[in-house]
């Protein structure tokens, strides 16, 4: 008895494996003039790790013996990526591991940029922040402060004693509810805060809030404030009003950040390694289908139609090619989950071919053996594939950062030490994740189909097309 499986289904499975494996890599863009439209992103648009495009990998702790707090550890990052936008670093990483009261922080080197010098940056990153209110809002051409804003100081981070953000009802506004950055002053703050106020309300001013010189936010002075309570209102969300909070506790901040761990990679030696893999890749993948053909015949074409739709699909997940979600991080342990889930794409498609070839030797039909041997194959596959999902997810979670699914969900086994955050293994695990699942479809189901589509053909009807002894 034939299989269901319509003849043409192999031809339209080819068919969206090859276009699928196309898009993937050229991605789908327009022009319009010189801008440019991006609507499915190709493998260009793969975010590389440090360890490949180069750059630094920095961990920042308190001093020693100081147990900080989760708030604290929060504004001191928000310093941090302040400092890393003010010097021009938008692509950066930067994660906290409250356990250990670590920030870990990554950037890559600039773009075509020569003198750069890490270590200054670093000690840049590191220093206290200067947070400042300030007399009105006058800037330069380079929005620094100037004039009235640049000489009248008001207050300094030292003298706010905790910012929050707190919901204001409607009977307390006046109007509908809104969120805002609730401020508790010193005793020194909130006299210096009572005479600026009574001062700035009766001309109508503001009062701005800078870090670093950057420019944060201008409220404008509703009324004399005396009892060393402010509240900053404006267009806030529970989100905006918690990283302002964040950014003025971040300073008067109580330590200084110490620099734990500090490394460089320069991007030649990240780029060498990535093409030698790529090329390694492209390599091991054509000797596999290969090797594969010559062993098993047609279910090793069909293996290697497989292997190249896992890859693509591999590659879709990483750069960001559904619209769903975002790009992910490849290092150089991620290209290795690749091809370790390659691997295991082989190992899927040699079991089932293995099985097939016992039950011709056993003198089963064609039809028989096909039946056969994907049932006989399917618990081996499934065990291995299982066993190996569950690998990757404890990796996921064991060198993620706190806020992935997978660290949440493990946080209960990891929580004595806390996570790593090594982004370099979490990619590993990520593709291995991805690139195993990837194979139960394409290496089982896909496989399947097509083989079944094949043998309806009477020229591929021969049984040693299908690894069975030749008459």
């Amino acid at each position: 008895m034939k299989s269901k499986v319509k003849k043409p289904v192999f031809f339209i499975v080819l068919a969206l494996i090859i276009a699928f494996a196309v898009s993937v890599i050229v991605g789908v863009t327009s022009y319009y003039g010189d801008m440019e439209t991006v609507y499915i992103k190709g493998v260009n648009d793969i975010r590389f790790g440090i360890d490949i495009k180069g750059g630094v990998n920095v961990t920042f702790t308190p001093p020693e013996g100081y147990d900080a707090t989760d708030e604290q550890l929060d504004a001191a990052k928000e310093v941090i990526v302040q400092r890393m936008l003010n010097l021009s670093i938008t692509d950066y990483e930067a994660y906290i591991d409250y356990n250990s009261d670590r920030i870990i922080v990554r950037f890559p080197w600039k773009e075509d940029e020569a003198d750069f010098n890490p270590e200054a940056a670093v000690q840049e990153l590191g220093e206290t922040a200067q947070l400042t209110f300030r007399e009105g809002l006058e800037l330069d051409e380079l929005n620094q402060p100037t004039g009235v804003t640049a000489e009248n100081i008001i207050l300094e981070g030292s003298d706010v004693q905790q910012a929050y953000a707190a919901y204001q009802s409607a009977s307390s506004t006046g109007s509908t509810g809104e969120w805002a950055v609730a401020l508790e002053l010193t005793s020194e703050g909130a006299e210096k805060f009572a005479e600026a106020t009574a001062r700035l309300y009766e001309e109508g001013g503001v009062i701005s809030i800078w870090m670093d010189d950057t420019y944060i936010s201008a409220p404008t002075v509703n009324a004399v404030i005396t009892d060393g309570n402010a509240t900053i209102s404006g267009s806030f969300d529970s989100e905006s009003a918690t990283k302002l909070a964040n950014q003025i506790n971040s300073g008067a901040l109580p330590f200084k950040l110490i620099t734990a761990s500090f490394s460089t990679i320069s991007p030649s030696l990240g780029t060498g390694a990535l093409t030698a893999m790529v090329v390694a890749g492209i390599i091991a993948l054509v000797g596999i289908i290969i090797y594969t053909i010559i062993v098993y015949r047609l279910p090793g074409f069909v293996a290697g139609i497989s292997l190249i739709g896992q890859v693509a699909g591999t590659l879709a997940f990483v750069s960001g090619y559904f619209g769903f979600m975002d790009s992910s991080i490849l290092t150089i342990p991620g290209i290795a989950g690749i091809i370790l889930a390659v691997g295991m794409g082989v190992d899927a498609n040699v079991i089932t071919a293995e099985r097939i070839k016992e039950e011709l030797a056993n003198g089963k039909t064609l039809d028989g053996s096909l039946k056969s041997g994907f049932k006989r194959a399917y618990s081996a596959i499934i065990d291995g594939n299982v066993t190996m999902i569950l690998v990757a997810i404890i990796l996921m979670g064991a060198f993620g950062t706190p806020d992935s699914i997978c660290a949440k969900a493990l946080n209960w086994v990891f929580f004595m030490f806390g996570q790593s955050t090594d982004g370099t293994i979490y990619s590993f695990g990520y593709t291995l994740l991805v690139g195993v699942v990837l194979n139960l479809f394409f290496g089982v189901f896909c496989s399947r189909i097509m083989i079944y589509s094949l043998s309806n053909f009477k020229a591929l009807r021969k049984a040693w097309l299908y690894g069975g002894e030749k008459k």
